[in-house]
C-alpha cells in the first residue's frame, strides 16, 4: 500500500546536552518519510528552496521514496534552530526562519493523488484540507497539529477533523484542544468531533491508543478500546527532534504493511511506531533511521513482547468461583 505524506522539509540546527548539529535534515515529511519507508512505498510532498542539499536525501530514494512531489522554490530554505535541556522535554526555540515554506500550497501531482494512506504532517490545517480537496479518499487520513494551530485556526483545525480517521497529538495538544485535562475525556471529545481513533504521544513515557467508544472490535485482544505502548528504554538519547513524525511514520507504514485496520493492526501498528520513535533519538537528524533496517524493527517488537508480555494466575483473574 502507498503512503503519501506532506509536511515540512527542513534545515535544522539543533543543540542537545550530548552534541548540536547544523544544517541537519528536519522537518515533519522527512522524519516520516525515513521511518515510514523502512516499511514500503511512500510518497512526499513539499517546498525546499534553491539552497536545499537534495543530495542528503539520497538514501529516501534508494529506499524508494516518491519526490517528485517536494517543489523547489527559488529562495532559502525552511530552517530551525533549537536547544534542549536535560529533560529533553520541549525545545527552546531559538530561530526560525520560513523562507520559501511561507508561502507553501502543497500542490499535489496527478501521480501522486490516489494513495492508500495519508498523512498530513503538522502544517497549517487550511493546507491539510487543501490537500484533501486534491486527492481521491484514501482508506486511511491521519494528521498531526500542534498548539499553534489549535490556538490560532482553531475552526479550520475542526473542520479538518470532521474528515480524517486519525489524529495524532501528544497529551499537551490534545487536552489544550478539548479544553479536557483527563485524556480518555479529551479523547472521546475528538471523536465526537470525526476521527475514530486518536493516538495521543507521550514521549519517553509512550503513547496511547483510543480505538473508539466501542472499544477495538472483535478481531482484537480484549480490552475498552484503549491501548498503551510504553516508550522503548534507551541507554543513549542524543536528539529527541522529530521523535514524534517518526512514530507516525512506524505506525502508518505498519498498517500500509499490514492491510485492513482493525484493533490487532492497530495495537501492531503502535508498536512498530514505538520502535521507529525510539530509533530517532538516538543520533541527531534522521542518521539513525537511515542506518535503520527491518531487522532492528524485528528485533526491537520482539523486545516489546518479552517487556510487555504477562500472565494472571486463577486467583487474580477472577475466575476461580
Amino acid at each position: 500500500m502507498t503512503i503519501l505524506v506532506v509536511g515540512s522539509v527542513a534545515l535544522d540546527a539543533v543543540e542537545t546536552p550530548f552534541g548540536k548539529a547544523e544544517e541537519a535534515l528536519g522537518g515533519s515529511a522527512v522524519h516520516f518519510a525515513a521511518a515510514a519507508s523502512l516499511f514500503g512505498k511512500v510518497q512526499m510532498v513539499g517546498v525546499v528552496g534553491d539552497d536545499y542539499p537534495m543530495e542528503k536525501l539520497a538514501f529516501l530514494r534508494q529506499r524508494g521514496v516518491d519526490l517528485s512531489g517536494v517543489e523547489t522554490a527559488s529562495g532559502p530554505s525552511f530552517r530551525w534552530a533549537g536547544r534542549y535541556s536535560h529533560d529533553l522535554g520541549s525545545p527552546e526555540t531559538l530561530d526560525t526562519q520560513l523562507g520559501v515554506f511561507a508561502d507553501f500550497h502543497p500542490a499535489i501531482p496527478e501521480s501522486l493523488r490516489r494513495p492508500d494512506l495519508l498523512f498530513l504532517g503538522n502544517i497549517d490545517p487550511r493546507l491539510q484540507l487543501e490537500v484533501l480537496e486534491q486527492v481521491e479518499r484514501p482508506s486511511v487520513v491521519a494528521c498531526d497539529t500542534m498548539n499553534y494551530w489549535i490556538d490560532g485556526s482553531r475552526s479550520e483545525l475542526l473542520r479538518l477533523l470532521e474528515r480524517v480517521d486519525i489524529l495524532m497529538v501528544n497529551d499537551g495538544e490534545i487536552r489544550q484542544l478539548a479544553d479536557e485535562p483527563n485524556l480518555l475525556k479529551a479523547a472521546r471529545w475528538v471523536q465526537e468531533r470525526g476521527p475514530a481513533r486518536v493516538v495521543v504521544k507521550k514521549g519517553e513515557h509512550g503513547a496511547l491508543l483510543f480505538d473508539g467508544p466501542d472499544g477495538p472490535g472483535d478481531d482484537a485482544a480484549p480490552g475498552d478500546g484503549v491501548f498503551f505502548v510504553p516508550g522503548y528504554p534507551l541507554e543513549e538519547i542524543r536528539d529527541p527532534t522529530g521523535a514524534g513524525d517518526a512514530f507516525a511514520g512506524g505506525f502508518l507504514g505498519s498498517l500500509g504493511r499490514d492491510g485492513a485496520v482493525n484493533g490487532l493492526r492497530l495495537r501492531r501498528a503502535m508498536v512498530m511506531g514505538s520502535v521507529t520513535g525510539s530509533l530517532a533519538v538516538e543520533a541527531f537528524s534522521v542518521d539513525r533511521l537511515a542506518r535503520a533496517d527491518r531487522e532492528i524493527l524485528a528485533h526491537r517488537a520482539r523486545e516489546f513482547r518479552r517487556m510487555t508480555h504477562f500472565e494472571l494466575d486463577e486467583g487474580e483473574t477472577g475466575d476461580d468461583g
